[in-house]
């Protein structure tokens, strides 16, 4: 099992800016150089799509015909615009009016320094970005269009990196618009943050949120071919250390495992789906709780999963999965669950009943077991258990409903190892220390109504997450090393006066 690449077959177009009056000769270098620029930046090997440069833009109809090609092309997730020499801004609004496409807008420059002994004006005229940025910024900021700025020379291998952290976030967006998420039963009773507006979602993500009943589920199951289960049976020996007893006294139980998950990949490739979402409240005629089979779905299919019927989380999950391929570590779903408030030492601990992805890293090999589970009243369900392996400035995220939009809340962690064995916690895990304090963490995150189910992101950090929610043009609260309680209040207050202004309709 492989996550299908996100990133085949997508590009991001290059539009360069120029214009007629400094003649052809001028924009013969003006397409030379562009060419130059793109080629470098594609043989970085560090930006995950194709940067495909088109013919230099001149004039109001091409602009706009090349966003409307942009917009209309599916393979098409960004466009980054770049004014080589002076472009006039007034000619961009028609096309920046129609672009749907994720905008960049990038500040450069063909040479690296400015030659003092042989500057000219011919050498002026052609190499006048420093002006053509201003005027194209006018625009873009005049029209009210968000968009990623990145400034810098483009052999700088910072801006490569910036490039490729913003694909990534159009990646992530391209998912969002294109994702279906598979429900099975209704939200955990009576808890407030798992519920949510499922048009809205559509409306202001593209991802479609609907239920299947668990008896399709459980029909699904049914059709399970004996060779399917084996097979997963295998690759869990393969990848994982599994408990002697599985594979004796309760293999039985083992193989219940291997086919809900079986059952769960089949019904979410028949319906093209990218998510999903469970609850232990309704589980109809299911012999276990998926256990590993949840788990393994941001692992080992980049696929969103998270439970209690917390369809927000697994869209989270799935758009950090995508965001993430091909980087170590991953998106898995979490929740926090007890605090370390040593003098010190302050540490939180996340961890769910069973569900928590080992794509996030594990501290050495996941050991796939089975314990009782108090609640949801099946069979004790297989699940892996492992703690989350170390790592910097790593993020949390979650997804709340705030009545007339979404609000999006992010806290820059830092994994560490845990400080003792847990040898009798039968349940995945990770230990963390927020940014920039426990105390200062949790005062923020509740006076925003974060939620206690987030997605966790080992692999993209802070800036991803912030390109995407530009994108999607919702509001993004951060909580990181520099942040203050009081002034985050104040922050949070004045965002939700805009947010409403700008969500009017």
């Amino acid at each position: 099992m492989v996550m299908e690449n996100p990133f085949e077959g997508k590009e991001i177009w290059f539009g360069v800016g120029s214009q007629d009056l400094y003649g052809e000769e001028a924009l013969r270098q003006v397409a030379q150089q562009s060419g130059e620029m793109v080629d470098y930046l594609n043989k970085t090997g560090k930006i995950p799509v194709k940067i495909v440069l088109k013919p230099t833009l001149k004039s109001s109809d091409g602009v706009k015909q090349f966003m409307v090609e942009a917009s209309a092309n599916p393979n098409v997730i960004g466009v980054i615009a770049w004014c080589h020499t002076f472009s006039p801004a007034k000619m961009w609004i028609r096309g920046l009016e129609a672009l749907k496409k994720p905008l960049m807008q990038l500040a450069t420059q063909h040479h690296k320094e400015i030659p003092w002994e042989t500057i000219d004006m011919d050498f002026m005229n052609l190499n006048q970005a420093a002006h053509g940025d201003r005027e194209f910024g006018y625009i873009v900021s005049r029209l009210g269009i968000p968009r990623k700025i990145v400034v810098g020379h483009y052999t700088d291998p910072e801006v490569a990196e910036k490039i490729a952290t913003w694909a990534r976030a159009c990646a992530g967006w391209d998912a969002s618009t294109h994702m279906n998420v598979m429900r099975w039963g209704d939200n955990m009773r009576n808890v407030a943050v798992t519920e949510g507006d499922k048009t809205e979602a559509e409306r202001v993500f593209g991802c479609s949120v609907n239920t299947w009943a668990v008896n399709e589920f459980v029909a699904a199951y049914d059709k399970v071919k004996d060779d399917q289960v084996k097979a997963l049976i295998e690759d869990y020996k393969a990848k994982y250390d599994v408990d002697p007893e599985l594979l004796d006294a309760r293999y039985d139980e083992l193989f219940i495992a291997a086919k809900e998950e079986a059952a769960m990949v089949n019904m979410m490739r028949e319906n093209n789906c990218t998510a999903c979402v469970d609850n232990f409240e309704d589980l109809g005629a299911l012999p276990q709780l998926p256990g590993v089979g949840a788990q393994r779905m941001p692992s080992e299919y980049g696929w969103g999963f998270s439970a209690e019927g917390d369809w927000k989380t697994s869209v989270l999950v799935r758009i950090g999965a995508v965001m993430g391929y091909g980087l170590e570590g991953g998106a898995s779903l979490m929740e926090d669950y007890s605090y370390n408030f040593t003098e010190g030492d302050e540490l939180d601990m996340g961890s769910h009943m069973l569900e928590v992805s080992p794509a996030i890293g594990t501290i050495g090999k996941p050991r796939l077991a089975i314990y009782p589970l108090s609640i949801g009243g099946k069979s004790d369900p297989v699940r892996l258990v492992f703690s989350g392996a170390p790592k910097k400035d790593a993020v949390v995220v979650s997804m709340a409903d705030m009545r007339e939009r979404f609000r999006l809340l992010m806290d820059v962690v830092d994994v560490v190892e845990p400080q003792g064995s847990l040898k009798n916690l039968p349940c995945a895990r990770a230990v963390w220390k927020p940014q920039p304090s426990l105390k200062t963490a949790v005062q923020c995150w509740i006076t925003a109504g974060g939620s206690h189910h987030t997605c966790m992101t080992t692999s993209v950090g802070r800036e991803a997450w912030e390109d995407f929610a530009r994108i999607a043009g919702v509001e993004l609260a951060v909580i990181d090393k520099d942040t203050n309680a009081r002034q985050f209040e104040k922050d949070l207050q004045l965002s939700e006066m805009y947010h409403r202004l700008e969500n009017r309709h």
